[in-house]
């Protein structure tokens, strides 16, 4: 593979503009735009993540999201190319399946918090649920694909579960939430 980046400045965003990967340019403050952003943001929270001692089954699912929002950036950035597969939602929800089997059932809210490695992948979930709105306004204005929606939506869930995970296997326990007006 030759040298994807061999400059890093190029002076053509100065304008505003940024690049697609088809070759057109749109402004920079455009819902595409932000949509790509909010999905680099969310990779880089799960980069976060990931930089806490987390375990190996945690490590694995966290690394083949990240490769699945680079997708999901690429598909944002060439309009009607397509990388997510129904089997990048199919492998999201048997995770789901598979770690919410070991928590116990949630009888109250949780909050954000408990281990550094939770709170991270809250805030994770956070970004992905904002990303998830922006794809949605970029879907009204542009065709977006619907495993690329799905696929946020699952990922969401998966985050939320995953908090309860890593409180778990650092012996933490969820902070719930205490509701003081009832």
């Amino acid at each position: 593979m030759g040298n994807r980046l061999s400059k890093i400045y190029t002076r053509t965003g100065d304008d505003g503009t940024t690049g697609l990967g088809d070759g057109s340019r749109i402004s920079k403050d455009s819902i595409r735009v932000d949509a790509m952003g909010d999905v680099d943001e969310l990779n880089s929270v799960i980069g976060l993540i990931l930089s806490e001692p987390v375990s190996q089954r945690v490590q694995a699912a966290l690394t083949k999201i990240q490769h699945d929002l680079f997708n999901l950036g690429g598909e944002i950035c060439i309009p009607g190319y397509v990388l997510l597969q129904q089997a990048c939602v199919d492998g999201l929800e048997e995770t789901i399946d598979n770690l919410n089997g070991e928590l116990g059932p949630l009888k109250e809210f949780i909050l954000p918090g408990g281990s550094k490695s939770a709170a991270f992948c809250h805030l994770a979930r956070t970004v992905c649920r904002r990303a998830e709105r922006k794809l949605i306004e970029l879907h009204r204005n542009e065709k977006v694909t619907e495993i690329s929606l799905q696929y946020l939506n699952r990922l969401s869930d998966l985050l939320f579960v995953m908090c309860r995970i890593l409180n778990k296997e650092a012996g933490i326990t969820d902070v719930l939430w205490k509701n003081e007006h009832a």
